[in-house]
């Protein structure tokens, strides 16, 4: 839709080469309604779906594309639709399964302005296709250098108009001869972001939504002598799915009593969800199958797929392509499948026999043979779950899209994730930071550092320590506990308790050991435990409930613990009722460790709903340790709530141009720009940051010069990075030319000649040395850290780390996690420094690392926090062209395959 107004004009020519064909342009996308869509560029090959794609077309819309009746459109017209430069003249299509259903274009009119158009077959109209084309060709105009894009509408033609408003860019319009230009300033803007974010968010929540609501399920693959199809089978009929379930089997008329048939295509009613359990060769052919039935979601228990190796990875690669060609999306290959409690689905298309009813968590697991026994422990609790699945090979669908789904849910409360890789870390980080806000995210991640990624399982080779991983969960909110007990000891408390209101615990009891087992969990855990009420072995209902009843009403308690292990058996249904009457009107967590029982105990729940237990009920722990360490989890939780997850990320927006220019120097000059040294210096002052001058110097007499322009006292340092993690490679408070000749000789003499001695002014003392520095991590992106420049504190590993950009209250979170941060803060003998100012160079370097993904690696070391300022003695930059966006970076579009 749009005008052909001046096409000629706008496809001025360029000079040189043509571009070549640029694949990174090509995704994988997620619609508005849940089905997938191909975008790629256009090919002159493309001529023949042009026309078909035109045959399809209404007159209405070739009206508005073309200002006027257009029955067909000539060959030569066909060649200059599909002939492009990719640089002046770039169209993007939209194909699902092998047909196009969508175009949009741009042609130059200007060195920074394109004209575009965009036409939608009528059929896929409403289904967001102009806007995901839209946002990714705005992409790469933008690539391309070019600002603005202009379009001709006419007045009538409300539906492009609302594709152009909507989509948050700046936009001005005009009315002249009967035509409405409107102009889009491509520059993004804080609306354009959120537009982006929220089309993200509702796509991929719908795309979940249709797996685990379908109105029919094929099951493609069973057989009468059991196996994984039949098992699946089994499963749907004995949890009374909802709709209709249809056994696929070659042969036989009936499996587990239920009529067969031969093929998913003679099936004679819609399938929206399919369960394949066939061999994995034969698995290529039955998706095509099912995308020609129009199935709309996939679920691949077979096996030998990526977890095989290069073989089964690249039919696994195309299992995904085919299936997101047709619009469909995938669970596994190699899972457990998926299940949905509700009374109004009774969806367990998995092979576990044993589903929780239905509760307020829901539940992902990569592991697929893990997750049987993760789905009995839950039951074994007593606990519910709102919907769980398991991804497998996650070659699809992924932790990040269960997400999106959850977060707007309302029968899930608090979400679980067992992971053993992460897909777009980056991406996770930003959902799980938004989401937390509103419901806990508590995850277990194995493998014991994030270079871990399990065979079949697409997934980056991160660059950072497992620490790492640690800090940026906390940043973003995520509750990352070390195993499975604790996984459902923290879920069972959120899930049916409120958040505390702070660190301060009562602990109410009716034995002294156990009392002070829960106090001394307190101190290690970080809380503050008040004095314990121990209550006697004889205690009953009357004084459990009047001891609570006090506990909570105190100021000074914002949890209460209540252990209850009664010598004798007797009386303890009497007690639980009362601990549930107050625990119900007090607004304040209760945690019970009762008669030393685990889970989510029937004598402790309130307002049953059938099997599943409401807010207000009790969990319960097998000794007071395990409730206090699963309460010091809430406590962190709620602590970042009110401060970092309220915050926003960022500094002052707007990239420093003079930065930008600095970085498209380096790297033209150095051609080929893999690993080009920059001027670190220049590159921070770009935003407010100045490194102290240092003059390398080759001589003792060198030296002093440098000392005397400088200005006395003066400090000798070794420059190079791997000298300066070594003691003794610094001379500090050199005030006259024999000590800088005897220092310069001795350090020389030290370093064997062959590093570089640098003499800088002397910073002012007493200081403290610490280092800052930025690393572009592959799964990440920009990641900031932070520590101490003593040895010690190197060689004990003892750094932060926080996504890029930082807000002022993540710096202040960053400086405070390390362990030696109590140097800063006027402990043990040294004074309090300047905390604020480091805090403000963080959210610079941060906002730096965020603006400049060239910046591969940047160190300010040592950076000295004096008591009133903070001086950058030495900084080093290093500069790599990037390849596509960033992880999370750029257009819409699913992890590629």
């Amino acid at each position: 839709m749009g005008a052909d107004v001046g096409r000629r004009r706008a496809a001025s020519r360029l000079s040189g080469v043509e571009a070549q064909y640029p694949a990174h342009w090509e995704a994988d996308v997620v619609l508005a309604d849940g089905g997938t869509a191909h975008v790629r560029p256009i090919r002159t090959t493309d001529a023949d779906r042009m026309r078909a794609f035109y045959a399809r077309l209404s007159d209405e819309s070739i009206y508005f594309r073309f200002f006027g009746p257009r029955p067909e459109l000539s060959d030569r017209e066909i060649t200059r639709f599909t002939t492009v430069d990719y640089v002046g003249r770039v169209a993007l299509i939209a194909l699902i399964g092998q047909e196009m259903v969508a175009v949009i274009r741009y042609d130059r009119m200007t060195p920074t302005e394109a004209e575009v158009a965009f036409l939608v077959e009528d059929a896929h109209q409403g289904r967001g296709v102009a806007s995901v084309l839209l946002e990714h060709l705005a992409a790469t105009a933008r690539e391309r250098g070019f600002e603005r894009f202009v379009a001709d509408v006419l007045p009538a033609n409300r539906r492009m108009m609302g594709v152009l408003r909507q989509a948050g860019y700046t936009a001005e319009s005009s009315f002249a001869d009967g035509v409405v230009r409107m102009t889009l300033d491509l520059a993004p803007t804080e609306t354009s972001q959120e537009v982006v974010v929220g089309r993200e968010h509702r796509a991929e929540a719908r795309s979940i939504e249709r797996l685990l609501n379908p109105g029919s399920v094929a099951v493609i693959g069973v057989s009468r002598a059991g196996g994984v199809g039949q098992t699946v089978l089994r499963n749907l009929l004995a949890a009374d799915f909802s709709g209709p379930v249809y056994p696929v089997h070659r042969e036989a008329r009936a499996v587990a009593g239920v009529r067969a048939y031969p093929s998913v295509s003679a099936i004679d009613g819609d399938v929206d969800l399919a369960v394949l359990a066939v061999p994995a060769a034969g698995v290529i052919d039955v998706v095509k199958e099912c995308a020609e039935k129009g199935v709309r979601g996939l679920i691949v228990v077979s096996s030998g797929f990526g977890e095989t190796g290069a073989e089964g990875r690249a039919r696994q690669d195309e299992l995904v392509r085919i299936a997101r060609a047709y619009g469909l999306r995938v669970v596994g290959p190699n899972c457990l499948g998926i299940a949905n409690p509700d009374p109004a689905v009774r969806l367990n298309a998995t092979l576990a026999a044993t589903v929780p009813g239905r509760g307020r968590v829901g539940f992902f697991s990569q592991s697929g043979a893990l997750g049987t026994a993760l789905l009995q422990r839950v039951a074994q609790r007593g606990m519910g779950i709102s919907s769980f699945v398991s991804a497998g090979n996650r070659a699809d669908v992924s932790g990040n899209d269960l997400l999106q789904f959850w977060e707007e849910d309302p029968a899930t409360d608090v979400i679980l994730l067992y992971l053993e890789s992460l897909g777009n870390p980056r991406k996770f980080t930003r959902l799980a930071r938004r989401i937390a806000r509103r419901k806990p995210i508590v995850v277990v991640k194995s493998g014991g550092a994030t270079r871990h990624v399990p065979t079949g399982h697409a997934a980056p080779v991160l660059g950072l320590p497992d620490s790492a991983l640690s800090s940026l969960f906390e940043q973003a909110g995520v509750i990352r506990v070390d195993d499975l007990v604790q996984l459902f000891d923290v879920a069972q408390l959120l899930a049916y308790q409120p958040l505390p209101a702070g660190p301060k615990v009562g602990v109410v009891s009716n034995s002294d050991a156990l009392a002070l087992l829960a106090v001394d969990a307190c101190v290690g855990a970080g809380l503050s435990p008040r004095p314990p009420v121990n209550l006697g072995a004889t205690a009953g209902a009357a004084e459990f409930g009047a001891a609570l009843a006090g506990a909570v009403a105190a100021d000074d308690v914002d949890a209460v613990v209540v252990v209850y292990m009664p010598p004798i058996p007797g009386g303890a249904a009497d007690v639980a009722a009362e601990l549930v009457r107050v625990a119900g009107e007090c607004g304040k967590p209760v945690l019970a460790t009762f008669e030393g029982r685990r889970g989510m105990l029937p004598e402790l729940r309130t307002g049953m709903n059938g099997a599943d237990p409401a807010r207000g009920s009790i969990p319960s722990y097998a000794a007071p340790e395990e409730a206090v360490r699963a309460l010091a989890y809430a406590v962190r939780h709620a602590r970042w709530r009110d401060g970092l997850g309220a915050g926003h990320a960022g500094g002052p927006a707007g990239v420093a141009r003079g930065a930008r220019e600095l970085v498209r120097t380096a790297l033209a000059e150095a051609g080929d720009g893999d690993g080009v040294e920059v001027d670190a210096a220049g590159l921070l002052a770009e935003y407010g940051v100045e490194v102290w001058p240092s003059v390398p110097v080759f001589s003792a007499d060198e030296a002093v010069d440098a000392a005397q322009r400088l200005g006395w006292p003066v400090a000798i340092r070794a420059v190079e990075a791997e000298a300066v993690q070594r003691a003794g490679t610094v001379r500090l408070g050199l005030s006259r030319p024999d000590a800088v000749r005897h220092a310069y000789l001795d350090l020389a003499r030290q370093l064997g000649g062959e590093m570089t001695i640098a003499v800088q002014r002397m910073a002012p003392q007493p200081a403290v040395p610490t280092v800052v520095s930025v690393v572009e991590d592959p799964g990440f992106g920009p990641v900031v850290s932070f520590g101490f420049g003593e040895v010690a504190a190197r060689l004990l590993g003892d750094q932060a780390y926080r996504l890029a950009p930082l807000s002022p209250e993540e710096a202040g979170s960053l400086v405070r996690s390390v362990r030696a941060a109590p140097l800063l803060f006027g402990e043990y003998g040294y004074p309090p420094v300047a905390v604020g100012a480091l805090e403000d160079l963080l959210v610079r370097v941060g906002r730096l690392a965020d603006e400049l993904p060239e910046v591969a690696l940047l160190d300010l070391d040592p950076v000295l926090v004096g008591e009133s300022e903070v001086v950058v003695l030495g900084a080093r930059a290093v500069l790599r062209s990037p390849v596509g966006p960033r992880p999370d970076g750029g257009p819409r579009g699913l992890r590629p395959v």
